[in-house]
């Protein structure tokens, strides 16, 4: 236990002499992290902002798109329209409009 307590206060002294030189890259690190807050899976079921299911995922493409299969085929949902809501993956965009999409 003594060790552990001495490793905590190591850490804990080690975090807070971060020299300055790193704080110009926490903001690109947090303007990161605030696009890509949303973690998609394959399998996590799509909603509209209405609240109505769209589709399963089936795919999240290289860019990070999920892909979704609609009418038979395979629609890339762009990544930019996707927040989490209530806990659910959900698309700013309505089905028609994902549907439509070349």
């Amino acid at each position: 236990m003594k060790k552990f307590v001495a490793l905590a206060a190591v850490a804990t002294v080690a975090t807070l002499s971060v020299p300055a030189a790193f704080a110009e890259t926490t903001q690109s690190v947090r303007e990161v992290t605030e696009e890509a807050s949303v973690q998609l899976n394959p399998g996590m079921m799509l909603y509209s902002g209405a609240g109505y299911r769209v589709a399963p995922i089936y795919r999240v493409n290289a860019e990070g798109n999920p892909q979704v299969i609609l009418n038979g085929r395979l629609v890339t949902v762009p990544a930019s329209t996707i927040s989490e809501v209530g806990g659910k993956v959900t698309t700013s965009l309505t089905k028609k409009e994902i549907a439509s999409a070349k």
